[in-house]
C-alpha cells in the first residue's frame, strides 16, 4: 500500500511540472490544397435522332420510298423549327436473307439468295428551341421514327458555365486555405499562393451529370383523337446538367 502511495503522490509530480504542449513552427511550411467546385444549370439544347427504314423485294423500290420520306421529313423539321441545325447520317443499304436450317458437315453450302433488301437512313436535329420541341417531333413522326432523344447544354450556356465553375472551385480553395491557417494559428496574410493546378495540361475533372428523364415513351392522352396521319404530341423533361472541377493548390507561409 506504501509503494503504490508513493508511485501516485511521484506521478501527480511529474503531471505538475510538465510543459504545456508545444505547436511545431509553420514559418516556410508548404501546404498543399485540395478544393472542388459544381455548377449546375437547366439543360438548353437537344439532340435527336429520326429516321426511315423500307423493306422491299425490289432494291430500287425501298431506296426511291427511303428517298422519298427523308425528303419528306426533312421538309418538315424545317418548316417546324428554321433554326435547327439538320445533319443526314447513316445512310444503308443490306440484304436480307431467309432463315435457312444449319448446313450438314461435310456438304456444300449453298448460296444464299436475298428475299429482300433493308434500306435506311436517319437525321440528327440539334436545336434550343426546347417549346416547339414536342410538336416538332409529333409533326416529324408522321413521316420518320424517332430513335434518340438526349438533352444538355448549349455551347454559349456550356462557356457560361465553365467561367462559373472556375469562379466556384477557386473560391472553395480560398475558404479552404482560410480554414488551414486558422487551424495552424497563423494569419492569412502570412500565406503566399504558390502554385495552382487545375489537374495539370487542362486535365481537371469534367464530370457531366444530367438529371430528368430523356424522354418519356408516352403522352397524355389527347382530348380528342388525332386527325388521321397525325401524331400526338409527346411529352419530354430536359433535366438539368451539374459541371464539376478539381484544382489543387500549394500555399507556403512566411
Amino acid at each position: 500500500m506504501k509503494y503504490l502511495v508513493v508511485a501516485a503522490l511521484t506521478a501527480c509530480a511529474v503531471a505538475a511540472h510538465a510543459a504545456p504542449l508545444q505547436t511545431l513552427p509553420t514559418a516556410g511550411t508548404l501546404v498543399v490544397v485540395p478544393a472542388f467546385g459544381e455548377v449546375t444549370h437547366v439543360n438548353d439544347q437537344a439532340t435527336a435522332t429520326l429516321s426511315v427504314e423500307e423493306v422491299d423485294k425490289d432494291k430500287t423500290v425501298a431506296a426511291s420510298r427511303v428517298n422519298t420520306k427523308m425528303k419528306q421529313g426533312l421538309e418538315v423539321l424545317k418548316k417546324a423549327d428554321p433554326k435547327a441545325t439538320l445533319k443526314t447520317q447513316n445512310y444503308y443499304t443490306y440484304p436480307v436473307y431467309p432463315e435457312e436450317p444449319a448446313p450438314v458437315p461435310g456438304q456444300p453450302r449453298k448460296p444464299r439468295v436475298p428475299t429482300a433488301w433493308r434500306v435506311g437512313q436517319s437525321v440528327q436535329l440539334v436545336t434550343t428551341n426546347l417549346d416547339s420541341l414536342p410538336k416538332t417531333v409529333a409533326s416529324a413522326q408522321s413521316v420518320l421514327s424517332l430513335n434518340n432523344l438526349h438533352f444538355s447544354l448549349s455551347p454559349a450556356t456550356t462557356r457560361k458555365m465553365d467561367d462559373e465553375r472556375i469562379a466556384a472551385t477557386y473560391l472553395n480553395l480560398n475558404e479552404r486555405i482560410n480554414a488551414i491557417a486558422v487551424a495552424m494559428g497563423r494569419n492569412v496574410g502570412d500565406a503566399v499562393l504558390d502554385t495552382v493546378d487545375f489537374e495539370g495540361s487542362g486535365n481537371y475533372s469534367n464530370r457531366v451529370e444530367v438529371t430528368g428523364a430523356r424522354a418519356l415513351a408516352y403522352a397524355a392522352p389527347p382530348a380528342a383523337p388525332p386527325a388521321p396521319g397525325q401524331v400526338v404530341e409527346p411529352s419530354f423533361e430536359p433535366g438539368d446538367t451539374t459541371l464539376q472541377m478539381r484544382l489543387v493548390g500549394k500555399v507556403r507561409f512566411k
